[in-house]
């Protein structure tokens, strides 16, 4: 019989030592001003990229992978600004709790068209709001919290408590509520019979037992949460990010897709078309900007069965992709090719 493994003495202590870290490297950032900070990411990121050759080659597959049309040159250069961009993300969130409050939010942010989101939100009807690891995410919920929307974004609590409740308590400083993943399925109905909106960050594998939708040109496995919700609940799925405006602290917040009840309720598997067309909305803005999202993690991972088993496309998978109203016969080609490098 297997023994749970006890929490060492020791485990405390480096976590405090982490914490410490933490903290005093999040002070000296935030002694400078935000564009020199900025400079410096930017510049460590640059030297990262030059010296971690097993994560640069990682990113430069995934870039393989969903740009194939590109050169290699120019995956080259989107391989390093995202480097860049990982290392400006650290720094935006030391720097958005002090900058980013009722008074000062307008002079970091501008809106493209917000209208669909807006409306549900002033309604104080029920949402749910998804985004990927695109622009800054962090600043997405805060801005949205700050203006006094009711917030709630799912998240995954870190191993170290203090670091944990270290950044709860940044996160939640201007009204943005953290739900933990691991208690989330109650919390998660309650927030939306509410009439609150729950945040999430969509685009992550989600293993074997995921649904395989589209994501540039290739099967992705992704969670059911998002479309279970909202077809259960009969709530509209919004999906918007926050992009980088220049090289400063600056962002626009972008409204992508508005997915409502009515879009799905005559397609033949609601689940699978809403999980898919959220996914498309994730590529979009990374086609947009394809320096600003995190590269690093393995998007597609994790394959489905007929693959790893090196048979065809089973029909049921086949019907669901057909189904989609913007699929063509180029993408399903494209979708029935086995991946041979994840």
């Amino acid at each position: 019989m297997k023994h749970l493994r006890r929490k060492r003495p020791t485990d405390r202590f480096v976590h405090g030592l982490q914490f410490a870290a933490a903290r005093v490297a999040a002070s000296a950032l935030t002694s400078l001003d935000v564009e020199t900070a900025l400079r410096g990411a930017r510049a460590t990121g640059r030297l990262v990229h030059r010296f971690d050759h097993r994560h640069r080659l990682r990113v430069m597959r995934q870039l393989a992978l969903a740009l194939p049309e590109w050169p290699h040159v120019r995956r080259e250069a989107a391989c390093q600004r995202a480097f860049e961009h990982c290392l400006q993300i650290v720094v935006e969130m030391c720097f958005t709790p002090r900058l980013v409050h009722r008074d000062s939010w307008s002079g970091r942010a501008v809106f493209g068209d917000l209208s669909p989101l807006l409306r549900t939100l002033n309604a104080g009807k029920p949402a749910v709001l998804v985004t990927g690891h695109v622009g800054n995410w962090e600043v997405l919920g805060f801005i949205m919290a700050v203006l006094g929307y009711s917030m709630h974004a799912l998240y995954r609590p870190l191993d170290n408590p203090f670091l944990n409740q270290w950044l709860v308590s940044v996160r939640q400083q201007r009204g943005l509520q953290l739900v933990s993943k691991w208690k989330a399925a109650d919390r998660m109905k309650d927030v939306l019979a509410e009439g609150g909106s729950l945040g999430f960050i969509a685009d992550q594998d989600a293993g074997e037992r995921g649904v395989f939708v589209p994501f540039f040109g290739h099967l992705a496995s992704t969670y059911k949460s998002v479309g279970l919700l909202a077809t259960s609940h009969q709530v509209p799925v919004l999906c918007g990010w926050a992009r980088r405006r220049g090289s400063g602290f600056g962002f626009e917040l972008v409204l992508e897709d508005a997915i409502y009840p009515s879009d799905w309720e005559r397609q033949p598997d609601p689940l699978y078309y809403v999980t898919a067309r959220f996914m498309r909305a994730i590529e979009s803005m990374v086609r947009k900007a394809p320096d600003q999202y995190i590269w690093f993690q393995r998007r597609w991972r994790s394959r489905p069965r007929f693959e790893r088993r090196g048979e065809s496309m089973p029909d049921r998978l086949r019907q669901q992709l057909e189904s989609l109203p913007w699929m063509d016969q180029a993408t399903m080609n494209r979708l029935e090719e086995p991946m041979m490098d994840t």
